[in-house]
């Protein structure tokens, strides 16, 4: 390596990469077909446009994939970066949650809406009993936190077995609680256009069921990884995200819990 190419810096300059214009076309093929679709189309351009966006995660978290194992492109400071931009993700995703709480309250208490219904759920709707199905999900996902962790742990200690455990462990208990919740909607006695109260109900615990899910598939590769032996105690930045996603999932769960099964019981008044 002569003199000019020789880096002279800790920061990483990435090579021009087709996936940002790739998942942009996938994403309009989305859009354009969804809408379509909900206006009496077919549904194809929608599912071409998903296939696409499955390609582009493919290709584009390859590419991360193989940077961070180069062993020259993820420098420390690289490192410090890549944990500050998912610690802003997960503040974003943080604020579409509260986008979806603030519609609930914004609907269920009079202090906030003076034509909001005197008792909630509005007459009419019965709510999922939180101490069934609810309570199990929380204790399963409270515990799908603790083996997160304890994977988390095992990478810090350079323990690959008990790495492997963990991940395991934790992507078990995310698929049940995937399970208990679909079988929950399936007992559910009211539909998403039943009112203000089944429309929050769904949105809030459906986007919640999609972060589990996509979390699952975060730890999944994760997993794969650490079979490979990508995570070294001083080098594991993609599964520090990843459990740090699984933690935010955790948290908002406990409020959706809280709020949205245990306060709105048949006997709570509205406030």
């Amino acid at each position: 390596m002569t003199s000019e190419t020789t880096k002279r810096h800790p920061w990483h300059l990435v090579e021009p990469s087709p996936w940002p214009a790739v998942g942009t076309v996938a994403a309009m093929c989305m859009a354009l077909g969804g809408v379509w679709y909900m206006h009496e189309g077919i549904i194809w351009g929608f599912l071409v446009g998903v296939m696409l966006l499955l390609f582009t995660f493919w290709g584009w978290w390859n590419d991360v994939v193989s940077e961070a194992e180069s062993g020259d492109d993820h420098t420390p400071p690289v490192q410090r970066g890549l944990r500050v931009g998912v610690v802003l993700f997960i503040v974003s995703e943080v604020m579409f949650f509260v986008a979806f709480f603030w519609a609930f309250f914004h609907s269920s208490v009079p202090a906030l809406n003076l034509v909001a219904p005197e008792t909630w759920p509005p007459a009419g709707i019965v709510p999922l009993d939180p101490w069934s199905v609810p309570f199990l999900n929380t204790l399963i996902l409270l515990s799908s936190g603790a083996t997160v962790t304890y994977a988390h742990e095992a990478v810090c200690a350079g323990n690959r077995r008990m790495i492997l455990i963990g991940i395991a462990l934790t992507v078990i208990l995310a698929i049940a609680f995937l399970g208990l919740q679909i079988y929950e909607y399936g007992q559910a006695t009211f539909g998403f256009t039943d009112g203000i109260y089944p429309t929050t109900f769904y949105m809030a615990t459906g986007f919640h069921g999609f972060h589990v899910f996509v979390g699952t598939c975060f730890l999944i590769v994760c997993f794969f990884r650490a079979q490979a032996g990508h995570f070294k105690p001083d080098h594991h930045v993609g599964f520090e995200a990843a459990a740090w996603y699984w933690h935010f999932v955790d948290v908002v769960w406990l409020f959706l819990f809280v709020w949205v099964y245990w306060w709105a019981t048949p006997s709570t008044p509205a406030g």
